[in-house]
């Protein structure tokens, strides 16, 4: 998979998720995937950023979804 086309699968991802999130006032953003793809920083925001079980959401929710589109992916990062 080309960088070009692990942004879009990502990018992918984070729209099938992003509705979820926005249903109790949150978002998401990609700002980075670094180390050949196996890497992407996130960005939580809104309600999504004090919220108690964003850890949870982020590995069981964000980071299961991503590795569906971009098997590559090891890990998911929250920046914010």
């Amino acid at each position: 998979m080309t960088a070009t086309e692990i942004e879009q699968n990502v990018e992918k991802a984070l729209a099938e998720i992003r509705p979820f999130l926005e249903n109790d006032g949150g978002n998401i953003r990609l700002v980075d995937i670094g180390e050949g793809g196996k890497i992407v920083k996130v960005e939580l925001q809104g309600a999504c950023v004090a919220c108690s079980v964003n850890q949870m959401t982020l590995k069981s929710g964000v980071e299961m979804t991503i590795k569906k589109y971009v098997p590559q992916v090891e890990q998911v990062i929250d920046i914010s």
